[in-house]
């Protein structure tokens, strides 16, 4: 073999690993992508930098593989379910206890699944490897939450909150109805799925607004 058949030959080798390299990165990113949802976007855009985003997302995925998450009973849920239910009816006539209660709530049924729940920003990043498609509304009405404990959130406010966590609510329960608000009024939180932003749809064939909906991980899919 003459030296420039060697270096032909070096230099194919070098694009064939090139290729796969490029190939093996590409994978893993579409799959962090379906995996996180939006999630992933964000995290880029908070990094600013892609490839420290995905290697934060990879070890949010090896924490989330330590824990001990909880199957619920069907019992359980249905509790839960009418605890909802509770909150939404009491929103007409107390809308800012019913928020402050929502986010309870959420919390209990968070801490129930299995997720540690004493470090806000911890929980989420556990949440966002199942959750992320609708981590969103959880940020969204923490926010409000927090404002309405300051007194400065309206009533309107207030309303997209509880929307919000009836979006989350359902896709961490799982595959339920979760029951809406039966009573009409400018004060009842009764908006629909599509009030809140087109990538935060509740997830797993859970309905919102009393409505079953697809789930988003797999409409984004299709």
């Amino acid at each position: 073999m003459t030296s420039a058949q060697i270096v032909g030959l070096v230099i194919v080798l070098i694009v064939v690993v090139a290729l796969v390299l490029v190939g093996v990165v590409t994978m893993r990113r579409r799959a962090l992508r379906e995996r996180f949802g939006p999630e992933y976007d964000r995290a880029v855009a908070e990094t600013d930098n892609r490839s420290a985003a995905e290697h934060e997302l990879r070890e949010r995925q090896h924490r989330h593989a330590e824990l001990t998450l909880n199957e619920l009973r069907p019992d359980v849920r249905a509790r839960y379910a009418e605890q909802w239910q509770a909150i939404q009816s009491r929103f007409v006539e107390q809308p800012t206890d019913a928020v402050a209660e929502a986010d309870a709530l959420v919390t209990r049924l968070v801490a129930e699944r299995g997720y540690p729940t004493e470090d806000y920003d911890e929980a989420l990043a556990h949440l966002s490897v199942e959750h992320g498609y609708t981590l969103g509304h959880y940020r969204d009405a923490h926010e409000i939450h927090l404002a309405n404990t300051r007194g400065e959130a309206t009533t309107e406010q207030l309303r997209q909150a509880l929307v919000h966590y009836r979006a989350i609510f359902a896709d961490i329960l799982g595959d339920t109805t979760i029951p809406s608000s039966t009573t009409a009024g400018s004060g009842t939180p009764a908006g629909t799925a599509s009030t809140a932003r087109p990538d935060r749809t509740s997830a797993n064939g859970a309905a919102v607004n009393g409505t079953p909906v697809t789930s988003a991980r797999d409409s984004a899919r299709r």
